[in-house]
């Protein structure tokens, strides 16, 4: 079945949203592993897991509407520098992969293409669950102070 074109080149651009997050998040949640926080270890690198099954929605989609996904196209991957800044850069990247998924649906609703809207749909499900997870520990350490917050992710 082949798609429109307007929807593959939007699924193409959630792809490389999907791929720079997997890559933001694995490293995000590797330096805590390596700083000792096991517990933003794994939950970071669960996240990062999710990514990846969005990813891979996206491209069984684009196979299945005849096009090729795009896989060698990523945005800038921003790493941040201590716990903080990590939250605060994957807070923007779920910000604006919230935005983008809005916009794609209301595309392929205009396209009339509904079961991509519903793959993009479930997958903004998921979108909102990181943000609202993210924004958990940035309360958390805004309430707690980031020294007491950290020694809570040890072990």
């Amino acid at each position: 079945m082949k798609g429109d074109p307007k929807v593959l080149e939007a699924l193409n651009s959630l792809l490389a949203d999907e791929l720079t997050a997997i890559n933001q998040y694995m490293v995000h949640s590797e330096m805590c592993d390596n700083w000792g926080y096991e517990k933003l270890h794994k939950s970071i690198g669960k996240r990062a897991i999710s990514e990846m099954k969005h990813a891979e929605k996206l491209i069984e989609r684009i196979l299945f509407l005849d096009s090729a996904p795009v896989v060698n196209v990523l945005r800038e991957i921003r790493i941040g520098s201590d716990v903080p800044k990590m939250f605060s850069n994957d807070h923007d990247s779920e910000t604006a992969a919230i935005k983008a998924y809005n916009a794609a649906i209301l595309l392929t609703g205009d396209a009339k293409d509904f079961a991509t809207r519903e793959l993009l749909e479930d997958i903004l499900k998921d979108e909102d669950g990181h943000i609202d997870g993210i924004e958990t520990v940035q309360d958390e350490i805004a309430q707690m102070g980031v020294q007491f917050f950290l020694s809570t992710q040890v072990g």
